[in-house]
């Protein structure tokens, strides 16, 4: 996207508690963090889109487990799953929808530390990671112990969408927009994708400000 639009890039790693205020007052220029599109957000900044949000769920690379994508699949298994988040929301919907089915609920379990997170699934003290696709499709990528069986989109039951994220009208989006829409025709997206393992985020053409997750 530099390139692009004739800019030098400078990547600033920050904590995701920081980017809201570095963005709002013209510290940072872009946010290109996951973050995912909501209305609540899009009162502050503004969106361009270049991935689904996508959530994965991940095995060690020799698990039995072949597929995960809907309730029943999690029954009795031991999943990794970060508190308060989209995730946890996930698979304690899917819990509830098992228990009144008579179905065995899945254990979720909890780690800061996501080293000891992968310890636990090498060790076969849990079965499944279910977390932001990216994540984990770069330590797949990276350190090969890990493989995806199943997807959910990060909005269910709804879409979400990732997006490149501005300052509210600082005039950025459109150029960034364009921009990614370029490297989308132009097939530097796709390579990207390819490389790291992320091709079931794809998107067709990116967005601005398209509809969010509700408040």
């Amino acid at each position: 996207m530099a390139d692009s639009l004739g800019l030098q890039l400078n990547v600033v790693q920050t904590s995701w508690e920081d980017w809201p205020l570095g963005v709002s007052s013209g510290k940072y220029d872009a946010v290109i963090s996951n973050v995912t599109v909501t209305e609540a957000r899009k009162k502050r900044f503004d969106f361009a889109t270049y991935r689904q949000d996508v959530l994965g769920f991940y095995v060690k690379t020799n698990s039995k487990i072949s597929e995960i994508k809907q309730a029943s699949d999690i029954a009795g298994l031991k999943i990794i799953v970060g508190s308060g988040t989209n995730q946890e929301k996930v698979l304690l919907a899917w819990n509830e929808a098992n228990e009144k089915a008579g179905i065995k609920p899945a254990l979720l379990q909890y780690f800061d530390d996501q080293a000891a997170a992968q310890l636990a699934i090498q060790s076969g003290r849990s079965d499944a990671l279910f977390g932001p696709n990216s994540v984990y499709a770069y330590s797949a990528a990276i350190t090969g112990g890990i493989k995806r069986v199943g997807t959910v989109n990060g909005g269910w039951p709804l879409q979400a969408d990732i997006a490149v994220t501005t300052r509210k009208d600082n005039g950025l989006v459109k150029p960034i927009h364009t921009a990614l829409e370029g490297a989308i025709a132009g097939g530097q997206y796709e390579q990207v994708l390819q490389r790291w393992g992320l091709d079931v985020e794809r998107v067709d053409k990116s967005l601005i400000n398209p509809p969010g997750l509700p408040d």
